[in-house]
Parts: C-alpha cells; sequence; structure tokens
C-alpha cells in the first residue's frame, strides 16, 4: 500500500514525497486508517517498525484543517531524545503544513524552560514531551490542556519500566476525558494491558512482531572472557572497513570512556555517548555520526530506543544486555525500514544465563562463532544454575534506581542503565 492510497491532505503528501517515503511499513497500514476514524488505538510492534509515522502522520491530517490556536495534540515519551527525535520528524512532515510543535524534556538551560513555558502558554499544536518536565509545568498552573483531542503515550512499556505511572496519570487528570487515546508499545505485558484499560475507550489493537528482531538482521555471538573482548573488537571492526555506521552497545557508562579510548588506537573516528555529557554535547555528537562524520558511537542503553539513525551497519553488543527485550531494542538500531544489518554479541561465561532468556524470548538460538584463534581458547557454553546464581538471574540491579524522585526524572537520562 502507498502513501498515495491515503485520503490525506495534499501538502502532507508532498511532504511524504520530498522526504523520500513511498510504501507504508505494516504497522503504518494497520494503524493510520484508525486513527483517521478517530478510534482509540494500543499498538505492538518492535522498534525501527516506522511507528511515529504511524501515528504522526493522521494527526497532522486532522490538524491540517484546524481553525482555532489551542493545543491540539500531547505525546508522551520516556526520554528527551525521542523527544527530540518526534519533534524533528513532525517538522520534516509538516513542512507544506501550517502546525507548530514543541518538544519539552528536562536537562536544558533556563532559557529552554523559559521558551517551553511561552510555547505552553501561548498554545502550540503538537507537544512533544517527557513526563517529569511536563508535570512541572502542569503544576505551575499556567498550562491549558482543556481542548486536547489526542493523547499519544509512545513506547509505553519503557516509561512504565522507568516509573513514570504515576506522573502519566497525573497529567492524564488534566485532560479532557473526551478524547482519542493512543497507545504504542515495543511490547505488551500486563502493566500496558491494565494502563490500557483505564486509559482507552474501546481501542483496536494491533500486534506485530512482539519482541522479534527485524528479519533483516543477520545475528551472531561470540563467547569470550573479557580480556579477550578488546582485541575480538578489533578484529571485528578491521574486518569490515567497509561498514560506516557501527553501535557499540555497553550496559555500563563508566565503560563507555573505557571501549572508546581503546578502539581510538586504531580508529579515529570513534566517539562514546552517555549521560556524562551535557545535552547540547549529546546532540552533536549524534548528528555528526548521522552525518558519517563519525563511524563508531560507543553508547549506554540510553540510545537502544527511540533514536531514528538509518542505514546503521552494524551493532556490537560488548555486554549482554540485562533486560531480554532490550536486546530486541538495541539489535533494532540496525536494518530498519525493510533493510539489512549486523549484530554481534560478545558473552562472557558469567552472562551466558541471560543470553539464553534472550533466545528463548526470540525464538531462536543465536550462532556462536568460533574465535579466530589468536585471540586463545573461547570459554565453554554453560546455561547451568550455577550460573544463573553468578549473574544473580534478579532483575535488573540498577532497576531501583528507576524510581528517583518525580523532579529529577527529566534532568538526566541516566535511569539505572548507565
Amino acid at each position: 500500500m502507498k502513501f498515495s492510497d491515503l485520503n490525506l491532505h495534499p501538502s502532507l503528501l508532498e511532504a511524504i514525497d520530498y522526504m523520500g517515503y513511498q510504501s507504508l511499513t505494516p504497522i503504518q497500514e494497520k494503524a493510520i486508517p484508525f486513527i483517521l476514524e478517530g478510534k482509540d488505538l494500543i499498538a505492538c510492534a518492535q522498534t525501527g517498525t516506522g511507528k511515529t509515522v504511524a501515528f504522526v502522520l493522521p494527526i497532522l491530517n486532522k490538524l491540517a484543517h484546524k481553525t482555532n490556536n489551542h493545543s491540539n495534540t500531547l505525546i508522551i515519551v520516556p526520554t528527551r531524545e525521542l523527544a527530540l527525535q518526534i519533534d524533528q520528524q513532525i517538522q520534516g512532515l509538516s513542512y507544506f503544513v501550517s502546525v507548530s510543535s514543541i518538544a519539552v524534556y528536562g536537562g536544558g538551560s533556563g532559557n529552554d524552560w523559559d521558551k517551553q513555558k511561552e510555547a505552553l502558554i501561548k498554545g502550540v499544536d503538537i507537544i512533544v514531551a517527557t513526563p517529569g518536565k511536563l508535570l512541572s509545568h502542569l503544576q505551575l498552573g499556567y498550562v491549558n490542556f482543556k481542548h486536547i483531542q489526542h493523547l499519544i503515550l509512545d513506547e509505553a512499556d519503557r516509561m512504565l519500566d522507568m516509573g513514570f505511572n504515576d506522573d502519566i496519570q497525573q497529567i492524564i487528570s488534566y485532560l479532557p476525558k473526551t478524547r482519542q487515546t493512543l497507545l504504542f508499545s515495543a511490547t505488551m505485558p500486563g502493566s500496558i494491558r491494565l494502563l490500557a484499560s483505564k486509559l482507552l475507550n474501546q481501542p483496536e489493537e494491533i500486534i506485530l512482531s512482539l519482541s522479534k528482531p527485524a528479519e533483516g538482521v543477520t545475528q551472531n555471538a561470540y563467547l569470550v572472557h573479557d580480556s579477550q573482548k578488546n582485541i575480538l573488537l578489533q578484529h571485528i571492526i578491521e574486518q569490515r572497513l567497509n561498514y560506516e555506521s557501527i553501535i557499540i552497545f555497553t550496559s555500563a557508562k563508566q565503560k563507555v570512556s573505557e571501549i572508546t579510548k581503546s578502539i581510538a588506537k586504531f580508529e579515529n573516528r570513534v566517539k562514546g555517548i552517555s549521560s556524562n555529557l551535557s545535552q547540547e554535547n549529546r546532540e552533536e555528537v549524534l548528528q555528526n555520526f548521522k552525518s558519517k562524520k563519525i563511524r563508531i558511537l560507543v553508547a549506554t542503553d540510553v540510545l537502544s530506543r527511540g533514536i531514528d539513525i538509518k542505514e546503521i551497519n552494524m551493532v556490537i553488543n560488548y555486554d549482554v544486555p540485562f533486560d531480554a527485550e532490550d536486546y530486541v531494542h538495541r539489535v533494532g538500531r540496525t536494518a530498519r525500514a525493510s533493510t539489512t544489518g549486523e549484530a554481534l554479541t560478545l558473552i562472557n561465561p558469567n552472562d551466558m544465563f541471560r543470553f539464553s532468556k534472550i533466545e528463548t524470548l526470540i525464538g531462536n538460538t543465536v550462532p556462536k562463532l568460533e574465535l579466530p584463534a589468536f585471540i586463545g581458547q573461547a570459554p565453554e557454553w554453560n546455561i547451568k544454575k550455577e550460573n544463573k546464581a553468578k549473574t544473580g538471574n534478579k532483575k535488573n540491579p540498577y532497576r531501583k534506581k528507576f524510581h528517583p524522585r518525580k523532579k529529577e526524572k527529566d534532568s538526566s537520562v541516566n535511569h539505572g542503565k548507565e
């Protein structure tokens, strides 16, 4: 199905053509008609499937006929990076339509706060916001959400994971009861079902490719000791000189600098990104990575969701993520929008049980490649329960940090995984 088959405003079709979009992805094809009809929707689809366009496009189509200056649409997201990404996509798709938008998030300067406040007071068509920062504005009494017609929760599972449930409930208390509500999530745990039952009115439901990496991703793994990881990393990168964009994920932000310094010895186009950098510096690094000035980006899980960087050739998991779902989101950075990509995971003995849980989740056994002889002997694959004891097989040991004081939630992107 093509975008031209939809009954969209001509100016939107012009913007879609300008941005190079042609055929709809499955989530777009299924979701857009429901949204255009004004129905509530709960949609579950993996990362990289075009969810943002699926909800932004029909909302813009409605706003193309708008005749007042009231704030119309509220999009709530877990991180500032995702807020910025969605706001940028709105600006691109609305290039030929008179629609205004603003991203509301924490961690910026006082000047950022003033700009957000001014926009919220005057009214802006679409507000894309992180929960904590938006609630800070709402509690000061100058925001009028009485005319909001559309509420969208994106990456809803991640927001609940990060402890934002109470904030979301408070924000919703400021909204009209009569509205269209859309909930998008990469997974469908019981907590999401419960949230949907409270917020949505007789919703349509779409579930696509639950917890599965994109088909275009070639997944492999190496069994290694920690002492072998950096030399293996060098070998992997030097064997792929034609790859222009590589992301390396680590589960601890203190490792970002160590890995970056190790890679810099043989590749100078490498940068690390974590919550240790200012928001301005993070955006600069991301922009340089998008423009191919940086070839290799070392990151924490802050980048595993919500960052729309196309044509990433490879994802390397330096560590096995704490949660099986995070593996899907990391790997989802490559092979986006029907392209192909490669994902490699480095598994030490303590991570073997955890990786076996990932294989159970995705429904596939990931091939374990043989280590190059010069790197040394690899550990044997062993997922006995003693491995489970070594790693704890508990919830993420950092998970407690997912529940900071409410005013601190948007002050940093470090929500425990870093």
